[in-house]
């Protein structure tokens, strides 16, 4: 059974005769993309896709970067750091007091014969980090740093992407490499009161050794994926109007990091429901506000005919994101907001608009002395960031004048 969702990704497919993984299923999106390798390297660290407790696939997509891997397995060998416990080890030491068991043969031997009478060979139990495990982490983050070397020519996102490990390997720095057998990685798995960041940095140890590459289209082994399109489009949307704020000048802030979060007192709290407005997208100059609010929906393509020829529902749709749109709109406090709903489209049917000048649809509204702007937009995922970002900070540019 196939169901329809907003989420692209690869997934394997079991055969009833072999229960074997033997195909892959690969999901696109609906609207036309490079890829998400090309995606990902415009838009940097926004978004980035989630691997699937599943079996492994026996292919993988070749146009997805050796950084997109690397960024979700540094960030589970950084959660499984800070989520490391420290073991009792028995441990031989050479001390200057004597602890635990003291090897005095050793000690009669070798100390004395030498006049250093305060060196004393000691074996105890030492409450300490795993050595072998933060060995395997060690050597797992310096194979994606020597991965992560060849990728440098993608942005500058790659070169704090570099930075983020080699913070990771100061924290393991003083302990040897150790590269895990199977059977000690299965081991470490069988460990009681195991949490969900350690299972998560066990299988990023695994990928790193066995070299898996995301799933997809070529003739590698790859690892089941998912990514939901509507984060992945508000990031998208988040990269373009960052560009807007930077030709404008605008101050930008973005719901994604909590910067624009609005809450609601209820009284009694208790009894209240959603408890905070939180705008994808603010952009803000002396006089001007700018509210976005994506939408990973059809409706921008379905617009483009006459309202009444809609369908209820995708009619009703439509009213509840400008409604929305139009609450965040009451947050601002400059003289003129302008409140923006963004929707996919199809580089055509973007190419098409933008000839025609219709780009932008706006509507006005004049309440108490204060300037109502709707704007209904959309932004294709296949065409350069300079094109698509051109006609959004031309028209701001005249807003603002």
């Amino acid at each position: 059974m196939i169901h329809s969702g907003s989420a692209v990704g690869a997934v394997p497919l079991i055969s009833p005769t072999t229960a074997r993984p033997d195909y892959g299923l690969v999901v696109q999106p609906r609207f036309p993309w490079p890829g998400i390798g090309p995606m990902l390297a415009e838009m940097g660290w926004r978004v980035s896709p989630a691997p699937l407790r599943l079996p492994l696939l026996r292919r993988s997509e070749r146009r997805v970067p050796v950084w997109v891997l690397s960024f979700m397995i540094l960030v589970r060998l950084k959660a499984l750091l800070d989520t490391l416990d420290r073991r009792f080890e028995l441990t031989d030491e050479t001390l200057r007091a004597p602890r635990g068991t003291v090897h005095w043969g050793r000690y009669a031997t070798r100390s004395l014969p030498t006049a250093n009478f305060l060196s004393i060979p000691c074996k105890f139990p030492d409450l300490r980090d795993d050595r072998f495990l933060k060995g395997a982490v060690r050597h797992s983050v310096e194979r994606q740093l020597r991965a992560l070397e060849t990728q440098k020519e993608h942005g500058a996102f790659v070169h704090r992407l570099v930075e983020f490990g080699q913070q990771i390997l100061c924290r393991v720095q003083m302990v040897p490499v150790y590269v895990p057998s199977s059977m000690m990685l299965g081991s470490w798995l069988q460990r009681p009161m195991r949490t969900a960041p350690f299972t998560d940095g066990m299988q990023a140890i695994e990928w790193t050794i066995e070299e898996r590459g995301l799933a997809g289209l070529s003739d590698l082994g790859g690892i089941p994926w998912k990514m939901p399109m509507d984060q992945f489009f508000e990031a998208w949307v988040e990269t373009a109007f960052r560009v807007v704020a930077q030709r404008t000048g605008g101050q930008m802030k973005v719901g994604r990091k909590r910067e624009t979060t609005y809450p609601i007192n209820w009284e009694p709290p208790y009894l209240g429901s959603q408890k905070s407005l939180v705008p994808d997208v603010w952009l803000e100059w002396d006089s001007t506000t700018l509210i976005v609010a994506e939408k990973y929906k059809r409706h921008w393509e379905e617009l483009q005919g006459s309202w009444a020829g809609m369908e209820e529902e995708l009619r009703g749709q439509h009213r509840h994101d400008l409604l929305q749109v139009l609450a965040y709109a009451s947050l601002a406090r400059t003289p003129t907001v302008i409140a923006c709903l963004v929707y996919p489209c199809s580089p055509e049917n973007w190419n098409s608009l933008r000839e025609r000048g219709r780009a932008i649809h706006r509507a006005e509204l004049t309440i108490g002395g204060r300037s109502l702007q709707l704007w209904l937009t959309a932004l294709p995922m296949a065409t350069a960031l300079d094109r698509i970002v051109t006609p959004l900070a031309d028209e701001l540019r005249r807003v603002l004048k």
